[in-house]
């Protein structure tokens, strides 16, 4: 679709990495590898609740008992036998474990026997079973997922080193906007503030803040000069009329245009700037489904390279109907999966969002249109299930 500097422009900004505590770091990249700070388990552990037993049975049956979290007892000479829990540590001496339903013992419990035979070691995990002290758990590039992080806080990290989520400000553009109540008098509600944010952060961007300006170049410049985020998301203001002052701001900043607009539709007067060392800005046209477009196509890339995350591969599905196309241009068409075909959606003009909100996914439709049966390229929304990829951070 002739946007590739989007990739470009990602790879391009410095690295970045950050130590976060363990909380702070799901969904990030791991910029170091995660290496074993201890031997795992860091000492012999039962795996069963039973009987720490040494030699062969019949056993005498020490007093007491094993729990986890607390020191060993005294070492078990050969005959003798202890209570022991789950995870508590084996005493010296201790030759397998006995799970207590595969165990009896005498009325007086003092005697303890097997229910079936006993093999040197069973149930119990070895120090270093799952590894030792210096081994690599992870590369770095490794995803940070809930597991990852039960696995760092088990081999003894309190922090990580990871790639910080890019911070991104949103800059809604517009007099003709309203926040609530029905629209009135020319004025329209405002549907692109209240879906960005929670659509970038399910892109895994920090969203740092969302402000609505009204149509003033001065005001647009000193917010995108000004603005302490890695990612300028400005809406509207894209194309060349007498209100939209996106170019002629990103002109007296200094800006460089990496993407000047692009043969899609709906979405066309998109744009991508490099707005100073490792900034950027993406201006979404200010209708709804051509602002998704360019979510999809520009914010979702861009992010993904400053996350250090890969995309997920493309991936084609079969057209349940036939998509009329634009003469020159791709169309971008949501689409619903339905019994291995997509099904497109009515409602997919420029300013809807009906079809959208109902979509799992857009269409990739080449200029002259798609024939039903047809395999189109699908562009998955973030929280879409079906089809074979996922949102990049999802």
């Amino acid at each position: 679709m002739g946007i590739h500097p989007r990739f470009r422009a990602g790879r391009a900004a410095p690295a970045r990495s950050h130590r976060v505590p363990l909380e702070r770091a799901l969904g990030e990249i791991l910029t170091e590898p995660l290496t074993a700070l201890t031997d795992l388990p860091s000492f012999d552990t039962s795996a069963m609740d039973g009987w720490a037993v040494a030699g062969p049975g019949p056993w005498t049956v020490q007093d007491g008992g094993i729990l986890a979290g607390h020191a060993a007892s005294g070492a078990l000479a050969d005959g003798e036998a202890v209570r022991i829990a789950t995870g508590a540590r084996i005493p010296a001496g201790a030759t397998a474990v006995i799970r207590s339903e595969h165990a009896r013992s005498d009325e007086a419990r003092t005697q303890l026997q097997a229910d079936r035979v006993v093999l040197h070691g069973q149930d119990i995990r070895p120090r270093g079973q799952e590894c030792r002290s210096g081994d690599v758990l992870l590369p770095a590039t490794a995803l940070v997922t809930p597991a990852v992080l039960g696995l760092a806080a088990a081999a003894g990290y309190d922090e990580l080193d990871t790639v910080p989520r890019p911070r991104v400000e949103i800059l809604v553009l517009g007099d003709e906007l309203l926040t609530q109540g029905l629209p009135h008098d020319g004025l329209i509600r405002d549907a692109l503030g209240p879906m960005l944010g929670v659509w970038l952060r399910a892109l895994g961007a920090d969203v740092i803040g969302t402000r609505r300006l009204k149509d003033d170049a001065g005001a647009l410049l000193a917010a995108v000069t000004g603005s302490p985020a890695d990612v300028v998301i400005t809406t509207g203001g894209t194309a060349s009329g007498p209100l939209d002052h996106v170019h002629p701001v990103l002109h007296s900043a200094g800006a460089e245009l990496l993407v000047d607009g692009v043969a899609v539709r709906p979405g066309h007067p998109m744009l991508l700037a490099g707005i100073g060392v490792g900034k950027h800005l993406v201006g979404l046209p200010g209708n709804p489904l051509a602002a998704v477009s360019g979510l999809l196509t520009l914010a979702e890339p861009l992010l993904c390279e400053l996350a250090s995350r890969p995309r997920p591969a493309p991936y084609t599905a079969p057209l349940r109907n036939e998509v009329q196309g634009h003469p020159h241009d791709t169309r971008l068409v949501p689409v619903v999966h339905r019994a291995e075909r997509v099904v497109p959606l009515h409602y997919n003009g420029p300013a809807m969002l009906r079809g959208i909100a109902a979509a799992d996914g857009l269409a990739v439709v080449a200029p002259g249109g798609a024939r039903a049966g047809q395999e189109v390229e699908i562009l998955d929304l973030p929280w879409a299930e079906a089809g074979s990829g996922q949102g990049c951070f999802t």
